[in-house]
């Protein structure tokens, strides 16, 4: 046991030097000022440098390979076979393309945020070119040593195990059947009254202050985390200090109320994490599918319910001194699922939310296949907006630089959006099954049935799993779009 012993001790040392460059990447998205940008870019791609040097020791292969041992248990054996796959990852990139990534994307990162404000593409331009050139690079030396197409390397990173044949099996299923419901639900609510709209302006205080009681209601402990304003909600920091954000617009409430809901759902599976792994690989998550199922399961299976919002009405009125049928919680309902095709996806509803998903991952996996040069973004964008949602973005803002993750290096994570959305459905499901007050308990607002369900289903299990497996593990059924469909027909069709 002490080659495995050593890979321990070696991975807990890496994984608080990744945790450190969480809380710093946090603080470069909440509270830096835009001068310290080029230290930030030094100290991160340091950290950087450094997790890949121990990844890569020359001795980790021989550790690797002498670590297998019969008096290994599940738990350890998992652990190992995630110490190898991060250890083949990691080999297959040099030091010096790791920290060069790192620098660039903390770069694009700066700028991208004056460009989303000014709505400005060519501003950012340069550096996003620079990014995923280096994102190509990497993802060529990761797909030769792995055995895996490019973009196959880089889904890898998010959802381990996942290939893009079946993404685009499951995204065909969707592409099937979601443009003749989305019509049928649109023609059903345009031979209803239309909702009652929400006058008024709403102040970033009053809703902070409803988005934490209802971070409350849900479990979050603010003992151990926060809640902030970013251009891109995100949830960040470390299991023991999870950092989520959001961001207001005054005329409505419901867009960052949605964001903090999205996000608390991911501190939830961040807290709820097996405490006795802490700092060792199988007990992070599951890969950014399960990761997305969980902030979807909160945000859109449990939270745009009736019974949700039948327990969000009165809370709503009190703290914006809201009068009136129009703050009743039916009409609140309608205007909480209401299905109408938008610019932007973070505002999305169910129905079309896909669609933006599917988007974005046509359009990166054609650029890092070189069918798709930077430049042309903006217009394939736009050209795709009209084909999947027969809507054009009037500007760069409502388009292309709407998301933080290509600049951030993160290509290869949309497609979890929506395979984490499907996920969540067949979750809340077999929740359902295990509990069948679940509803009651919501309306209520007493989430425990829910969370504690999750808990033991999902959170505890760690990485000891892949999301394909957690999710067949916990539901008894692979992923099935199936499901997926069902919810949407009962909420938007039936209800």
């Amino acid at each position: 046991m002490s080659a495995y012993r050593e890979l321990e001790r070696r991975f807990a040392r890496i994984a608080k030097l990744r945790d450190a460059a969480g809380v710093l990447h946090w603080d470069q998205s909440v509270m830096m000022p835009l001068g310290g940008v080029a230290a930030r870019a030094e100290q991160l791609a340091t950290l950087q440098g450094i997790i890949h040097e121990l990844l890569t020791a020359a001795d980790m292969p021989a550790l690797l390979a002498d670590a297998a041992a019969p008096e290994l248990d599940d738990w350890q054996a998992a652990n190992l076979a995630l110490m190898r796959r991060a250890h083949g990852h990691a080999a297959a990139v040099p030091g010096d393309l790791v920290e060069a990534f790192s620098r660039a994307v903390t770069g694009c990162e700066a700028v991208w945020r004056t460009a989303r404000q000014n709505a400005d593409f060519a501003m950012l331009l340069p550096s996003f070119a620079e990014v995923l050139r280096l994102v190509r690079e990497i993802a060529a030396a990761k797909g030769a040593a792995l055995g895996l197409t490019p973009y196959d390397a880089l889904l890898d990173q998010h959802d381990p195990g996942r290939r893009s044949e079946e993404v685009d099996r499951l995204f065909a299923t969707l592409e099937a059947f979601l443009p003749d419901l989305l019509q049928r639900v649109m023609e059903r609510q345009r031979r209803r009254p239309p909702p009652l709209g929400l006058t008024g302006r709403f102040g970033e205080a009053a809703q902070r202050t409803l988005g934490e009681q209802l971070m409350r209601a849900l479990g979050f402990d603010f003992h151990h985390g926060r809640l902030d304003s970013s251009q891109h909600p995100f949830t960040g920091g470390v299991p023991e200090d999870v950092r989520i954000t959001t961001r207001y617009a005054e005329d409505d409430f419901t867009t960052g109320l949605m964001a903090v809901l999205h996000e608390t759902g991911h501190a939830l599976y961040e807290r709820g994490l097996p405490a006795a792994w802490r700092y060792q690989p199988v007990g992070n998550h599951a890969g950014m599918t399960a990761h997305e199922s969980q902030s979807l399961i909160v945000e859109m299976q449990a939270c745009r319910g009736r019974a949700f919002v039948d327990f969000l009405a009165p809370l709503a009125q009190r703290t914006f001194g809201g009068e009136g049928p129009a703050w009743r919680a039916e009409n609140l309902y309608r205007l909480y699922t209401k299905v109408e095709p938008g610019y932007i996806r973070v505002d999305a509803d169910e129905v079309t939310y896909p669609a933006h998903v599917i988007l974005r991952y046509q359009l990166e996996k054609a650029m890092i296949f070189g069918d798709l040069q930077a430049p042309d973004l903006p217009g394939a964008w736009n050209e795709g907006m009209v084909r999947l949602l027969a809507i054009r973005p009037p500007n760069d803002r409502e388009g292309c630089l709407q998301d933080i993750h290509w600049p951030d290096g993160g290509f290869g994570y949309f497609p979890t959006y929506t395979l984490g959305a499907m996920s969540a459905a067949q979750l809340f499901e077999a929740a359902e099954r295990a509990a069948p007050e679940l509803e009651g308990s919501i309306g209520r607002g007493d989430f425990g049935p829910l969370t504690g369900w999750l808990r033991a289903n999902v959170h505890a299990q760690g990485a000891r799993l892949d999301s394909r497996a957690l999710i067949a593990r916990a539901t008894g059924r692979p992923l099935d779009p199936a499901v997926f469909r069902r919810h949407l027909e009962r909420r938007y069709l039936a209800e």
